[in-house]
């Protein structure tokens, strides 16, 4: 009788895992700022702020980011955040992640970083989200016009 009950239990908790999705809108994510942090003569370093927006009626932890930056259509680079960081809920959190990229890669949109110009980007990959409910992979994809004027 113990073991009936403890498999139930175990399908239960399952099944609720599996329909986080049922109750999860899916939070975005858009760069919002660019921060060169070291520059050699092949690579460069970068601090990227990504804002993710939960628009949900409760708080999100961000356990894990893998991503990959497009500038200009031509990939500057590919990251992974491995910290756990809590999107508190009906609200915007600016995530720092890194990403080194190589110098051959970015051409024209190096200059335009220096500059301080307009460039477009586009941000993919996929992120692991924890709730009460549950923990969840949502793919996400971002495309947009980044203003690198301070």
């Amino acid at each position: 009788m113990k073991t009936i009950r403890k498999i139930s239990v175990i399908g239960l908790l399952l099944f609720l895992t599996s329909c986080l999705s049922w109750f999860l809108e899916n939070p975005t994510f858009s760069l919002k700022e660019i921060e060169v942090k070291r520059f050699s003569l092949q690579e460069i370093d970068f601090l990227l702020g990504i804002e993710v927006q939960n628009p949900n009626s409760f708080d999100l932890k961000l356990r894990a980011l893998e991503y990959t930056i497009y500038l200009r259509d031509q990939e500057a680079g590919k990251g992974r955040l491995e910290q756990e960081i809590n999107v508190v809920k009906s609200a915007s959190t600016l995530v720092p992640v890194p990403l080194r990229a190589n110098l051959r890669n970015l051409g024209n949109p190096l200059a335009l970083i220096l500059d301080g110009k307009d460039l477009n980007y586009r941000i993919e990959g996929v992120a692991i989200i924890k709730a009460r409910m549950g923990s969840t992979t949502l793919p996400f994809s971002k495309s947009g016009e980044i203003n690198l004027k301070k």
